[in-house]
């Protein structure tokens, strides 16, 4: 961290003679939630640098601007993170704070995810119209139609809730939850739990759905760190807030997603578990109207022994995720995981699923 509160060249400078602190600029979207987690982002590196100074610059991305068209629509991978990489790349800001389910699995060379912090609930949860307050999913009225911007959960609740029908709702938390109360059109819409836990909106929640109602997205509930993959001074201050259970658990979902070669247009779905050094891995695929599916689970050790677990690989990337501080076994161990259960559903016919669910979102 010397090079961070020195006076070198990039660093903000008083006089011209005293050099004075850097000042660390954090990237982030400009709705309330991504200040939120940013903010508790930043809160965390000050308690571990309370000498550094830090300024949030916020930024609207295509995935913001574009509101009239489902997400899986747009044909673009990085909705949410395009603009913010931008101005990575330009160095306009140090570092970039990201829902972790919004990086796609293979980020431009230049960058990389120096930090995924401790995950809160990965878990969807159901938010009522109040009109059907007390209810769930089950006993809403045949044809009552559920907002979602995601074919993973409209995938996933077709099958299971077959009396109730499907439809895209776009906005961030504060429009999509003005469109649930103002208007008659959604009786529910599924969200992150995560999201609303950090709102401060739990009351609204009605029920939270549980991996045997509905698995949940690669990285859900999770923050990711995106910094310049060449930016040995920053990768070194954000590498405190890994957490390692978080980090095993997404680098496997990720690898998951990855071999699979899903995203936003297919409904891929995952449930990770760590347990006496046991990574657990569930993994699905689904037609886009849920009558198609295959889901596995496989699991591998972590607790490598340390002579296995470290050596000339500490540069390496893993999914887009650098994490030098923590064992390179384990996460090899929990990436080789997800490459696995992806061969595994492949061999049982997931592309010919996945590859008729991109074809039908495409025609629609």
């Amino acid at each position: 961290m010397d090079g961070i509160m020195s006076g070198s060249g990039d660093t903000a400078s008083g006089d011209g003679n005293s050099p004075k602190m850097r000042v660390i600029r954090v990237g982030t979207r400009n709705s309330q939630l991504a200040r939120i987690q940013t903010d508790s982002v930043v809160a965390m590196l000050k308690d571990c640098y309370p000498g550094l100074q830090f300024e949030i610059i916020g930024m609207s991305t295509t995935g913001d601007k574009i509101l009239d068209t489902a997400l899986s629509k747009i044909g673009e991978k990085s909705l949410f993170t395009k603009e913010l990489e931008y101005a990575l790349e330009k160095n306009e800001v140090d570092l970039v704070v990201h829902s972790l389910k919004d990086l796609p699995t293979v980020l431009p060379p230049a960058f990389t995810i120096g930090a995924i912090c401790k995950r809160e609930s990965p878990y969807d949860a159901v938010i009522f119209h109040p009109k059907y307050a007390g209810q769930t999913l089950g006993t809403l009225p045949e044809r009552s139609v559920v907002g979602t911007s995601s074919l993973r959960r409209a995938a996933q609740l077709k099958r299971k809730f077959p009396h109730l029908e499907f439809k895209s709702i776009r906005g961030n938390l504060n429009t999509r939850l003005r469109k649930l109360d103002e208007h008659q059109e959604f009786s529910a819409i599924v969200l992150a739990a995560a999201g609303l836990q950090r709102m401060g909106w739990q009351s609204r929640v009605g029920q939270l759905l549980y991996p045997e109602e509905c698995l949940y997205a690669v990285g859900q509930g999770a923050l990711g760190v995106e910094v310049r993959a060449k930016d040995q001074e920053v990768l070194d201050m954000v590498r405190v807030l890994h957490d390692p259970e978080t980090l095993y658990r997404c680098i496997a979902e990720r690898a998951f997603l990855k071999h699979l070669e899903g995203g936003c247009s297919v409904p891929v779905a995952v449930h990770t578990v760590l347990k006496d050094g046991q990574l657990y891995l569930t993994g699905g695929v689904w037609s886009l109207d849920g009558s198609d599916s295959l889901k596995e689970t496989m699991q591998t050790n972590i607790n490598i022994p340390a002579q296995y677990a470290d050596g000339a690989e500490d540069d390496v990337q893993r999914v887009g995720i650098t994490a030098r501080n923590i064992s390179q076994g384990a996460q090899r161990a929990a990436e080789n995981l997800g490459i696995s259960l992806a061969n595994l559903l492949l061999n049982k016919g997931a592309k010919e699923i996945l590859d008729v669910a991109r074809q039908l979102n495409d025609a629609r």
